[in-house]
């Protein structure tokens, strides 16, 4: 499914979120709609470095800045340091491109 920033934003109007989405955008997809647990349970059923990823943004946006260090790490990524909206924007968008 080839899809911009801007159009996967579109769809956190729906009710669902697209059937062709990865693991990790939708459990981004969840997050965009604040439901933070369920995103949640979806992101720690992926267990590589996607997975990680989306899981330090969750405990980031949660405010456990050391359970996100450590899912940062487990990731290969640095800590985020810009606002969350922008660290959502910049993931969703490398997924899109993968």
């Amino acid at each position: 499914m080839s899809m911009t920033l801007a159009e996967f934003k579109a769809t956190l109007k729906a009710s669902e979120p697209p059937p062709a989405l990865s693991p990790a955008l939708v459990a981004l997809w969840h997050a965009g709609k604040n439901d933070w647990d369920r995103a949640h349970r979806i992101a720690q059923d992926i267990e590589d470095e996607t997975g990680a990823w989306v899981h330090a943004f969750l405990h980031r946006q949660e405010g456990d800045a050391s359970n996100a260090a450590y899912w940062y790490r487990r990731a290969g990524k640095a800590i985020a340091r810009e606002a969350l909206e922008i660290e959502f924007e910049q993931i969703v968008a490398a997924l899109l491109i993968d």
